[in-house]
């Protein structure tokens, strides 16, 4: 305490000077803000500090900034992973629902055929779907899902919207199994649509491949024939395609020319067929029942 006494007593004019020193910068801030806001004189002096300020601003702000950038740029990082996950599932859930779309569009591009092609037919159909088919390539055979409580019986010729699929072996309760024209066991008897003559077309056991074994060299068949079936006998009505004839090679010292056809079915890809009941034969005993 008493040196501070003795302080104020050797200046004793500091704290007035001081007080004159603070009132006089008021006044002077006044007369500036004044001035400055009436004609704007002091905008070249604050650009110019301004200016000088600006890298210290910088320097002082570049943590924050680096901060705030390395954020954004981890959320956006972060954003852009969620964004394509969901895209690319969004992708994988529109291809399998196109997938869904061009299978249905298949099935009815196949079911309008079948319409078509059961309003050409005067005898009695009946639509099957194909359940199973076999694997084995000696033996063309397939599963579908209708049987005798339907009126199915051995015997019975099965066609799809283009022509002749085969026929039915084993007519059980509810499913039945039929051979496809393109076995090895397969016969059926078949005429040219040009000029009636009558032969016995035969399964290879390729799919897409049957032969004409009894047609004699001097036969009237050419590349192109389209052969149908004759009528003869009793399990296929005439009429319905069967195959077209890919070539004839004829040997002069064979009693036989050498054609093949090419089925006129769709065999390889068949999913329906129509089974058909001619001249009443729905609950008629077909071949084979014992």
């Amino acid at each position: 305490m008493l040196s501070f006494r003795e302080t104020n007593r050797r200046n004793p004019g500091r704290i007035p000077a001081l007080g004159l020193r603070v009132l006089a910068l008021i006044a002077i801030s006044i007369a500036l803000m004044y001035f400055d806001n009436r004609d704007n004189h002091l905008n070249t002096v604050r650009k110019s500090i301004g200016a000088a300020v600006y890298p210290l601003r910088v320097v002082v702000d570049a943590p924050i900034s680096f901060w705030n950038w390395f954020g954004d740029l981890t959320t956006t990082r972060n954003e852009l992973e969620t964004e394509l996950d969901h895209l690319n599932a969004e992708r994988l859930l529109t291809h399998v629902r196109l997938q869904k779309l061009q299978a249905l569009e298949a099935e009815n591009v196949r079911l309008r055929a079948l319409l078509e092609a059961r309003a050409r037919v005067r005898d009695e159909v009946r639509v099957a779907e194909i359940m199973f088919v076999d694997a084995n390539p000696y033996d063309h055979s397939l599963i579908i899902n209708v049987g005798s409580r339907d009126g199915v019986f051995n015997g019975q010729a099965l066609v799809d919207a283009k022509g002749v699929v085969g026929q039915v072996i084993k007519a059980g309760l509810m499913t039945s199994q039929a051979m496809l024209i393109s076995d090895t066991d397969h016969a059926l008897p078949v005429e040219v649509n040009r000029n009636g003559l009558r032969t016995i077309v035969v399964g290879t056991g390729e799919i897409d491949n049957l032969k004409l074994p009894f047609v004699v060299n001097n036969a009237d068949i050419r590349a192109g024939d389209l052969l149908v079936t004759s009528g003869l006998g009793g399990a296929f009505p005439a009429g319905y395609p069967v195959a077209v004839v890919n070539s004839v090679t004829r040997n002069p010292q064979e009693p036989f020319a050498e054609v093949t056809a090419t089925p006129a079915a769709s065999l390889g890809q068949v999913r329906e067929v129509m089974l058909i009941f001619a001249g009443g034969t729905r609950n008629a005993p077909g071949v084979g029942d014992e």
